[in-house]
């Protein structure tokens, strides 16, 4: 029991990063139809970012702390930027072309970041500077740190404001009235491309924001880190219905349970053989489980293909 519940925290603090990272997926793909698989490298560029600007405050005296939030606003200000850039340059264009075209392009758009990045801080991994106190809890058997607390706290705040913009705003408004009909919404004097350039900034935010947690906790970081967080995201948001914020949501908990569940107890009952070096296996076991059997996910709904 007491690995059980300690999994079970791990799953909700890893879950909380998949969370995040989904919802920029969702959101991009309730409003466009598209699977934009560069967020992972957006995820990874706001990580990298981070830890040279934190790097260069800490070195300069500041206290880590402080330097953390300055580093996590530049990073979310670049891959903002980022993000609105990818949507102008790369996807704009192509918006009327047949859905195959943008989805090459979105994985071209990973490559290309991925040897920016690459060139930028190097091959090697990178180490990122403690931000909190190394203080640990004890509850019921289990222990967790202030990191942890932080990540899942902080996620459980962002996703909520985000549910209150996209239900409680004028621009909330306008992404949902673009997303069911961009023809319709555009009659009615929404401009379709300031909300799907939104989208993707807004997106591009909380993948900032969550590269900042995965360096906060692993304390590593590297130039290919976002290809297999981007696909465990994209697997959390298929999990709970891509274009489905809540599902997002859901989906990222979930999968980070089972990920932790499998690494950590299943792992302990096969005597290691599927431990922690074969978590991967689980997340993609869960993918090729929904696209089998319930592939509109938890909560999405089966829906025809836009014209």
């Amino acid at each position: 029991m007491d690995i059980f519940l300690q999994q079970i925290i791990n799953g909700l603090v890893q879950g909380s990063i998949y969370a995040l990272v989904a919802l920029g997926y969702t959101m991009v793909y309730g409003i466009m139809g598209l699977i934009n698989f560069a967020h992972g490298e957006v995820v990874m560029i706001g990580t990298l970012v981070s830890i040279t600007v934190v790097g260069l405050l800490i070195g300069a005296g500041m206290p880590a702390g402080l330097a953390g939030l300055c580093g996590l606003v530049v990073a979310v200000l670049v891959c903002m930027g980022l993000g609105w850039s990818l949507e102008r340059v790369a996807y704009r264009p192509l918006r009327g072309a047949p859905r195959l075209t943008p989805l090459i392009t979105a994985i071209g758009m990973s490559i290309v970041l991925q040897n920016l990045a690459m060139i930028l801080w190097g091959r090697n991994y990178l180490t990122f500077p403690p931000l909190l106190p190394k203080v640990s809890f004890e509850l019921a058997g289990t222990h967790f740190t202030l990191v942890q607390v932080a990540i899942v706290a902080i996620s459980a705040a962002t996703m909520g404001g985000l549910l209150l913009l996209i239900y409680r705003t004028k621009l909330g408004m306008a992404m949902r009235a673009t997303a069911q009909n961009p023809a319709v919404a555009s009659l009615m004097g929404i401009n379709a491309n300031r909300v799907i350039a939104a989208a993707f900034v807004i997106g591009s935010a909380l993948g900032a924001l969550a590269g900042v947690m995965v360096g906060s906790y692993y304390e590593i970081a590297h130039y290919q880190m976002g290809f297999m967080l981007g696909l465990k995201a994209f697997t959390a948001a298929v999990l709970g219905g891509i274009g489905n914020l809540a599902g997002a949501m859901l989906g990222g908990v979930l999968l980070g349970i089972i990920e932790a569940l499998g690494a950590g107890y299943i792992g302990d009952l096969t005597g290691g053989f599927l431990g922690s070096h074969y978590q991967d296996i689980f997340a993609f076991v869960v993918l090729i489980g929904v696209l089998m059997f319930k592939p509109s996910g938890l909560f999405g709904e089966k829906a025809g293909d836009r014209a």
